[in-house]
């Protein structure tokens, strides 16, 4: 994880726990659409499955928003940081998505 976006984990585990339970439901929902689209799978069965876990990763990055929100700890040391506590998710995603 880059230098810049460590020191939030460090500071408040849940959120490390949410941020990774957000990432790793981002990347089973890829990895199965990629499969899916490769092995030209159609019908019911495979378009529930990815809808589930679309859905799934939606909950996930909704929990992560919402404690970035709500949680005083996280607030602070953006604040304090400079950066925009809001940003701060898709930014870690988007590095671990292209790392």
């Amino acid at each position: 994880m880059n230098a810049d976006f460590s020191f939030k984990t460090a500071v408040c585990t849940e959120y490390e726990e949410l941020l990774t339970a957000c990432h790793n439901a981002l990347e089973g929902w890829r990895k199965r659409r990629d499969e899916i689209a490769r092995l030209h799978l159609q019908g019911k069965k495979a378009g529930d499955e990815l809808l589930r876990l679309q859905a799934d990763y939606a909950e996930a990055h909704v929990q992560l928003e919402s404690h970035e929100e709500n949680c005083q700890t996280c607030r602070f040391v953006c604040k304090i940081a400079g950066r925009d506590f809001t940003a701060i998710t898709d930014a870690v995603l988007d590095k671990k998505r292209y790392a």
